[in-house]
């Protein structure tokens, strides 16, 4: 009974929803001690607890061990949780391990339109994860984890239901145009450039009406070439005091000289 599926399950890609683990890695998972003393009558809440315990995500290593990843995704298999639980699960940010949990079950059994819904917005998660497998432990990111479920057929040794390609599905209506948050990001910059440049232009036009405009040193420019004017002529009618004095009783001796009696007016 421990390893049956639960009563009213529905059929997931019109088979048993434990038989989308392969045959030969499941029947290793029923043999770990893992799955006999920490998966025994776990529920949707219960099986929290369990994942957050999770210091790795991967498939089997050593000698085809399954890991306790792998226990804990036959479980969900088996108790098929509803789909309010699956969307806690993948917004919980502060498990990741939950998340990539979530992931990896909503990628088996979910539609392929609610995948890429679903899966495309962990793609800016990028908190690292342990993986390990038979090569040992490595190191990966959620949001390569992500992709691997979006784009391999095999992820943690276990072979993926095949789903079509997001161009086939865009090309079809069933799916809209991705948002990328690099293309959004490269556009902000521009319009944010684009700002500046209007500013740098606002700016060099008033730096060049300013610079039309007479400011204070200008001003006392002139007011010390008038200055020097006057200082040179100053100096020059004190230097050579003879020749503004005749120049001076020249004038007035012309001006006197004239009579009215010679003014002659044309009729």
């Amino acid at each position: 009974m421990a390893n049956t599926t639960v009563r009213g399950a529905l059929a997931i890609h019109g088979q048993n929803p434990q038989h989308l683990v392969e045959t030969v890695i499941r029947n290793r998972i029923y043999e770990s001690p893992y799955w006999k003393e920490h998966c025994f009558a776990l529920t949707a809440e219960t099986l929290i607890d369990k994942t957050i315990e999770l210091r790795y995500i991967g498939g089997v290593y050593g000698n085809q061990k399954p890991t306790e990843f792998l226990c804990l995704l036959l479980k969900l298999l088996q108790i098929q949780p509803e789909k309010e639980i699956l969307l806690e699960y993948l917004q919980a940010d502060e498990f990741k391990y939950l998340r990539a949990l979530a992931a990896m079950y909503v990628r088996m059994t979910f539609r392929a339109t609610e995948v890429y819904e679903l899966l495309e917005p962990l793609l800016k998660d990028f908190r690292k994860v342990r993986y390990r497998g038979m090569g040992g432990y490595s190191l990966t990111y959620i949001d390569e984890f992500v992709d691997q479920l979006l784009t391999e057929e095999r992820v943690c040794d276990i072979i993926l239901p095949r789903v079509p390609r997001r161009q086939v599905l865009e090309e079809n209506g069933d799916l809209g145009p991705r948002k990328s948050l690099l293309l959004n990001a490269m556009e902000g910059e521009d319009d944010t450039e684009t700002r500046g440049g209007r500013g740098d232009s606002r700016s060099s036009q008033n730096s060049r009406s300013r610079s039309r405009t007479p400011r204070s040193p200008s001003r006392g420019r002139t007011l010390s070439l008038k200055g020097a004017s006057s200082g040179s002529a100053s100096g020059s009618s004190s230097r050579s005091p003879s020749k503004g004095s005749d120049t001076g009783s020249g004038y007035r001796s012309r001006s006197r000289s004239i009579s009215p009696d010679r003014i002659v007016v044309n009729m």
